[in-house]
């Protein structure tokens, strides 16, 4: 009897081991698959602060144009390896980043364009409606493709800054023109979902952004017209070229009469514009608020350009943005055209491409990506 209950322990003591082996086997695959995600994550962190610090380097004159950007390319054609960049080095002057960044082997290059958004949201740092997804989700799939993406942000007071990794400002004078001066502004660097983003917050006009909520007022045109004509001075001094800049609805469509007449000749000579339309409002305003981003009414109040098509003593934003962008991609499910705007789409109507759908799941996702690479890609090859 004592022999049975000993033989019975030891198979109870057998079975216990038996089953804390198999806790432990799952315990070690489940932290082997979290540590892929956090090492997934520090490479992408990495990769954006090496290029943040560069924007950072020409903003304060320590680099010129021409060196950052064979520094950028260094950085973009190395991303498969970057995770092997010491971390200690990002903490010591930019002539040490400069000489480690030289040591990188010739692997990993990324083959995709460099694409930069200007926008008014992003999830989940400030969400209003389906542009906020839609910038977050056409990122992340852009860059599991090859390409480069970052984001051109306002810094609004009700950001939601724990969800920016790595989030700096840059010590630098950034100033950008409006109504009639130059005007500084405050520029933060972060990386947001592996996106490398940028914040705008003006000094002087700051109120423009400490507001409850991001759209609704009076002041809407001159508020993003701020932001766009800022975000793409940003771009010119920091020496940035990008292959497209991706403008948003009315409220950024004003980048595109911006680059063409202001910008186009500071060494963006190669960048070209795609404009997504989600939000049919055209942002309508009398023509002489044109002056206060530096455009001249006199040149674009004409029914060709941004001339209202049914309120001709008022200028359109979005029209505009169809006008001046090189490709223009309409999302909606229920609309295949912009109501108000069907003659300026008939004559555009090379540009267009229509997307009848979300980003709601994952098909809707790889569709959306597939048609912004072929819009990417068409632009390319104007």
């Amino acid at each position: 009897m004592i022999l049975n209950k000993q033989r019975l322990a030891a198979v109870d003591e057998l079975e216990q081991l038996k089953k804390d082996k198999e806790e432990l086997l799952e315990r070690i695959n489940q932290l082997e698959a979290e540590s892929q995600i956090v090492i997934k994550k520090d490479k992408s962190s990495l990769f954006w602060e090496l290029l943040l610090r560069i924007d950072s380097m020409v903003i304060n004159g320590l680099v010129n144009i021409e060196e950052a950007s064979s520094m950028r390319k260094l950085v973009k054609e190395h991303e498969a390896n970057i995770s092997v960049f010491p971390l200690d080095v990002l903490q010591q002057g930019d002539a040490e980043i400069l000489a480690e960044l030289r040591r990188f082997t010739n692997k990993g290059k990324r083959n995709g364009l460099h694409v930069i958004h200007i926008c008014t949201e992003m999830a989940p740092l400030v969400s209003v409606g389906p542009l906020a997804s839609y910038i977050t989700g056409l990122s992340c799939a852009l860059q599991e493709e090859g390409y480069m993406v970052e984001v051109i942000l306002p810094k609004y007071s009700t950001l939601d800054l724990d969800e920016i990794e790595g989030l700096r400002e840059i010590e630098a004078d950034a100033y950008s023109y409006f109504d009639g001066q130059l005007h500084a502004n405050r520029i933060w660097n972060g990386v947001v979902s592996g996106i490398g983003v940028t914040l705008i917050q003006p000094v002087y006009y700051s109120s423009m952004f400490s507001r409850d909520k991001v759209y609704g007022y009076q002041d809407d045109f001159d508020r993003f017209a701020y932001f766009s004509r800022a975000s793409l001075d940003y771009i010119a001094k920091s020496g940035k070229q990008p292959d497209v800049l991706h403008i948003h609805n009315w409220q950024t469509a004003i980048v595109g009469p911006l680059f063409w007449d202001v910008f186009v000749n500071q060494g963006l000579e190669g960048t070209r514009i795609l404009l997504t339309c989600q939000d049919f409002d055209k942002g309508l305003v009398p023509p002489e608020k044109l002056e206060l981003c530096g455009l001249d009414p006199a040149e674009l109040h004409r029914l060709d350009r941004l001339q209202d098509n049914t309120n001709p003593h008022f200028v359109n934003i979005l029209k505009g943005g169809v006008v001046y962008s090189n490709k223009v991609v309409i999302m909606s499910s229920s609309h295949s055209s912009i109501p108000g705007l069907e003659p300026t789409l008939a004559i555009h109507k090379d540009k267009l491409f229509f997307a009848p759908f979300g980003m709601d799941n994952s098909m809707e996702k790889d569709l959306c990506c597939d048609l912004h690479v072929s819009a990417y890609t068409s632009i390319k090859n104007l």
